[in-house]
């Protein structure tokens, strides 16, 4: 399967909140129509630190996306970069989409100086996992939420 990861385009729209919206169900979460919709433009326009890959199949079908959010750190001079969210249709997985975003997000980081690259899962997303287990180094630390 051959893949393109490259930047968000407008014309990716439709395709784009497809799969952000299997990403929100996959989590079993709602969020609402304005929110997605705000969230594509400051992407789009890469916003506030924000960048988003997606990857492409040679027929033009989006597979995949990245979310990215570059920001300063008390603990290092440099920036640091947030995956925030991270998909992979369902039906594309097992075929190398998931580590070929991550590693286009590390290529990102590198070329913008970021000295941190991170993100989170549920502890109970075993397949995801497995992945990240080959890519990074599982950092020890617990998320709280208000």
């Amino acid at each position: 399967m051959a893949i393109n990861i490259r930047p968000l385009a407008e014309s990716d729209h439709e395709q784009w909140k497809a799969l952000f919206e299997a990403y929100i169900r996959f989590y079993e979460e709602h969020i609402a129509d304005e929110v997605i919709e705000a969230t594509w433009q400051r992407l789009l326009k890469g916003e506030d630190g924000f960048l988003a890959l997606v990857a492409e199949e040679e027929d033009g079908r989006l597979v995949g996306l990245a979310h990215l959010l570059f920001h300063r750190s008390t603990w290092s001079p440099t920036a640091y970069c947030y995956l925030e969210d991270l998909f992979v249709d369902i039906d594309t997985r097992r075929h190398g989409v998931g580590r070929a975003l991550i590693e286009a997000v590390y290529h990102e980081a590198d070329e913008r100086g970021a000295t941190r690259t991170y993100w989170t899962t549920k502890t109970d997303n075993a397949r995801a996992r497995r992945l990240y287990d080959r890519v990074a180094n599982l950092s020890g630390f617990v998320q709280y939420r208000r």
